[in-house]
């Protein structure tokens, strides 16, 4: 078992077992459309299938991994302290692109980071260093982006972070090194998929309350239209013979259980009404086609870890 590089909101490394138990007795490919941190993939280390996020510096990120480890790990240990000051060999050593006053070296790198978005040159490993780096020293590990698709997590507080990573970048190279990546929209996998592989789609979390925001990954969010387009590719999958799991939040329950899917509760917090109208109460479902019979214990293996 690989862990993963990246700390990641939304990350699935508690629903492990959960996942894996609503696996068929053996699939193909494995592919996982919406990325985001892996820690199913790193998890499962299969040996081939496909990787996909609409975050084009994140999938730059696993491509450098995969292709360029030695790099990625030798840069990561040329940055300083969060809190050290500002290279005055760098851009952004005083202000950032508003004018504003640079505080620490940490504001410096997230505005070296953000050189793609505003349009300015940017190195695609520097980009992966520094997207490891600010992770690791961000606060809470967050991903977020503004309108313009900046990057905007302020400054954390650790005492000893570790931005370079090197066992697990190594172990994640190795891992990915069959794997196509793509940074495109979840639908790409139809193109992808045989029947018999394994699809686990776990998009940005539908709101279960009107202040609760889960799609500010990225610039271009995730909304109704796309969680309902991910419902039809679901039932397109299952049609063509292919295994599907998701997850989601509660309020997907009933779209999930009107496709023909096996639906159960999993991590809830708060009391579960059993009056299906109120069902937003739940925190978060799994869903997939494959019939409870038909499901691996966990701990079994796919055909594509032989």
């Amino acid at each position: 078992m690989v862990s993963p590089i990246l700390k990641w909101a939304g990350g699935k490394r508690q629903l492990l077992d959960e996942l894996k138990s609503r696996f068929p007795r053996s699939y193909s490919h494995f592919h996982e459309p919406c990325f985001g941190g892996g820690a199913l993939f790193f998890d499962l280390e299969p040996q081939n299938g496909s990787i996909n996020d609409t975050n084009s510096r994140l999938v730059n990120f696993y491509k450098q991994v995969r292709d360029r480890p030695d790099e990625l790990i030798e840069f990561s240990r040329t940055f300083e302290h969060p809190e050290s000051q500002p290279d005055p060999k760098r851009s952004f050593s005083e202000t950032n692109r508003k004018g504003k006053d640079i505080d620490n070296y940490y504001y410096q790198q997230r505005e070296l980071f953000n050189n793609r978005p505003y349009g300015d040159e940017y190195d695609e490993l520097e980009e992966a260093a520094l997207l490891l780096y600010l992770n690791r020293t961000c606060y809470n590990g967050l991903y977020r982006e503004n309108s313009s698709g900046g990057f905007n997590v302020p400054i954390g507080r650790y005492s000893d972070p570790d931005w370079v990573r090197e066992k697990e970048i190594r172990q994640a190279s190795r891992v990915l090194q069959n794997t196509d990546i793509y940074n495109s929209d979840f639908e790409y996998v139809r193109d992808q998929v045989e029947k018999g592989d394994l699809v686990y789609f776990d998009p940005p979390y539908e709101p279960m309350s009107p202040t609760a925001y889960f799609t500010d990954y990225s610039a271009d969010g995730f909304d109704q239209e796309d969680q309902q387009r991910l419902v039809d590719l679901a039932k397109e999958l299952d049609q063509r013979g292919v295994n599907v799991i998701l997850s989601n939040s509660g309020v997907m329950y009933d779209k999930y259980d009107e496709a023909g899917l096996y639906v159960e509760i999993e991590g809830a917090t708060r009391a579960i009404n059993s009056d299906a109208d109120n069902r937003d109460e739940v925190d978060e479902i799994i869903a997939t086609n494959v019939p409870p019979k038909q499901r691996k214990a966990v701990g079994q293996q796919g055909l594509s870890d032989f």
